[in-house]
């Protein structure tokens, strides 16, 4: 699928209720982390962090840090034992990022806002941003990529989708009735995303309308391409773009890049 439209997500919306936002986090991070969504791009960040002579990762956009527990994990255990990783977000979420810090050596959190585009110098790493690039339209796209050539910080974009019109499918079929079934083992527990999942069903029905729309806002990689390279003009950075398969199927689509001297 060529095709990419600049659609609305309810959970970019500044009046969007964060209970909701929250329960439609939870739900994404449980999914992914379960799936080993974004495992087969292991071994490409783990080239890259050797690239860059780095140890620290800084996610950007975390949300409710869905995958990246599985992914700092493998990396620890295939040849980057002193990996870490910090989480961050626009809309910090304490309460879901806590568990996975209790659980999860080497994991941590930034607990004020940060925004993508314009990082704090105090917050070093190699930059990731999972399952997030697709809700930024071009021009803040390209800033957040210019952000990280600017400060010299290798980054890499991973979104958990091919972009295919079987995706689309699946997120109208398979994916709501999963998402039935498994919210009574989302933790941490909470009585209001029950309430909002099978009394006043809004967080199925929002996540159905989001999911859709993540997957047509996607950039393949040839549009992540060249936004890269609009957002770095002078050539500074190493650039590559593709996809990944899982061995059960699905795709990761990733860009990613290193500064040149490198």
């Amino acid at each position: 699928m060529k095709l990419r439209l600049q659609l609305f997500e309810f959970e970019d919306l500044p009046w969007f209720p964060r209970v909701v936002r929250a329960g439609m986090m939870d739900y994404l991070r449980f999914m992914i982390s379960t799936l080993g969504t974004y495992q087969p791009i292991v071994p490409l960040l783990r080239d890259a962090l050797h690239a860059t002579h780095q140890t620290q990762l800084l996610e950007l956009c975390a949300g409710a840090g869905g995958g990246t527990e599985g992914v700092l994990r493998t990396l620890q255990a295939t040849g980057l034992p002193a990996a870490q990783v910090t989480l961050t977000d626009l809309y910090p979420q304490p309460a879901a990022w806590q568990l996975l810090a209790a659980r999860t050596p080497g994991l941590s959190y930034a607990p004020a806002a940060v925004d993508a585009t314009a990082v704090p110098p105090g917050l070093p790493g190699f930059r990731t941003v999972f399952s997030a690039f697709h809700h930024f339209p071009p021009p803040l796209a390209e800033a957040l990529l210019a952000d990280a050539v600017r400060q010299g910080a290798g980054i890499g974009v991973f979104e958990g989708a091919g972009k295919h019109w079987l995706e689309i499918l699946l997120a109208w079929t398979v994916l709501p009735v999963a998402q039935l079934l498994v919210t009574p083992f989302i933790r941490p527990f909470r009585l209001s995303r029950l309430l909002l999942t099978y009394v006043v069903p809004l967080i199925p029905l929002f996540t159905l309308w989001d999911g859709t729309v993540s997957i047509l806002r996607m950039y393949p990689p040839a549009q992540l391409l060249a936004l890269a390279h609009r957002a770095d003009p002078q050539g500074r950075f190493r650039w590559q773009a593709g996809k990944v398969r899982h061995w059960w199927g699905p795709q990761v689509t990733y860009l990613i890049g290193v500064p040149a001297d490198n």
